[in-house]
């Protein structure tokens, strides 16, 4: 099991081309951590939008009558991807792991691959 802290660092770390990361608690929109970022990046400010974003698709997904869970958000912009990834299991309700990056230096299905692996070995 890993700290929001070791978990930070593992986003960054093994994902080629991570800009940020956060993990995110998305009932209050507070970072519960970041790691990263730049002044065009702040991370606080992109965890409170990201946490609108994860309530309007789950509303509309009630609405829909879906019984599916979310397992990841893409964001795509003309340099980042923007990926957002519920965390599931006991301990996670409620949060996100949040991933930007650098869109001509990552592997999209590697990121996805290693959020995953995050979020297993995530423990708050």
């Amino acid at each position: 099991m890993a700290s929001v802290e070791v978990s930070l660092k593992e986003m960054m770390a093994s994902v080629e081309g991570a800009v940020g990361a956060a993990v995110v608690d998305y009932t209050s929109g507070m970072a519960l951590g970041t790691l990263g970022g730049n002044k065009d990046l702040d991370l606080n400010i992109a965890a409170a939008g990201n946490t609108d974003v994860i309530r309007a698709k789950v509303r509309t997904m009630e609405q829909l009558g879906l019984q599916s869970e979310i397992e990841d958000i893409l964001i795509t912009l003309e340099g980042q991807y923007h990926l957002i990834r519920l965390v599931t299991g006991r301990n996670g309700n409620g949060l996100f792991l949040y991933l930007v990056l650098d869109k001509g230096r990552s592997n999209l299905a590697m990121a996805r691959h290693q959020l995953k692996r995050v979020e297993e070995q995530l423990e708050v």
